[in-house]
């Protein structure tokens, strides 16, 4: 696996959705946790406000935040990481007070000292929840004193985000990560095969969902945040 994978003595990943963990960063905490890495979870919301509803559709409004939940947990058991909610309703990150957030965040993050955080990279993240809460963590290590301070990996993920922001400083191949990446993924029953599906006109023939997500997403990418 090609990149920085030092040992870290405790990650915290920061993503506002049940299933962003699988989606986005699943082979990395494999390989954290094959080293004996702790890993810690803080999910933003329960994504009570996704479109997708299962395929067939199994969940509705009211169903939906439990049903993610249960996800969720799920998934984080397959992926043997911890997991704590962070109570935020879901498409509403961008108007709650930033600050507010990141004092949040920090508290939770002096809590556990961690060495590394993954987060989004706001701006690039494409997702309005996605870019605030990724702007509220690295804000929230900002605060935190300079001595003991985390590394942050940041996630971009928007189409332009090579041409504006460069070569990521962090690429991981995770094709050894696969299997457990696929079966965190469809955890998130009701999220994955809508999602996954979108891609199906990119690809030339008709490949199942494992094959495409293998296509899509076998490298994880993260640039390190450099603090002024």
């Amino acid at each position: 696996m090609e990149g920085l994978m030092n040992m870290e003595k405790h990650v915290v990943v920061i993503y506002p959705h049940p299933d962003d963990e699988s989606f986005g960063c699943a082979g990395t905490i494999t390989k954290f946790r094959e080293q004996g890495v702790p890993v810690t979870y803080l999910c933003g919301t329960l994504g009570e406000m996704g479109r997708n509803m299962g395929s067939p559709a199994f969940a509705n409004r009211e169903t939906l935040p439990e049903i993610r939940k249960k996800e969720l947990l799920a998934a984080c058991k397959v992926l043997d990481i911890e997991v704590e909610m962070l109570g935020y309703r879901d498409k509403t990150i961008e108007f709650e007070d930033e600050k507010k957030v990141a004092l949040h965040l920090k508290e939770i993050l002096e809590r556990i000292k961690p060495t590394l955080v993954i987060t989004h990279y706001p701006g690039y993240a494409v997702h309005p929840d996605h870019n605030a809460l990724g702007k509220a963590a690295i804000e929230a290590v900002r605060l935190m004193d300079e001595k003991t301070r985390p590394t942050v990996w940041a996630q971009a993920i928007s189409k332009d985000y090579p041409d504006v922001l460069g070569k990521p400083d962090v690429v991981h191949d995770v094709a050894d990560y696969m299997d457990k990446k696929i079966e965190a993924i469809f955890c998130h029953k009701s999220q994955a095969q809508g999602v996954l599906g979108q891609h199906r006109h990119l690809l030339k023939e008709d490949k199942s969902l494992q094959e495409i997500t293998k296509e899509r997403l076998g490298k994880e990418m993260f640039y390190i945040w450099k603090f002024a």
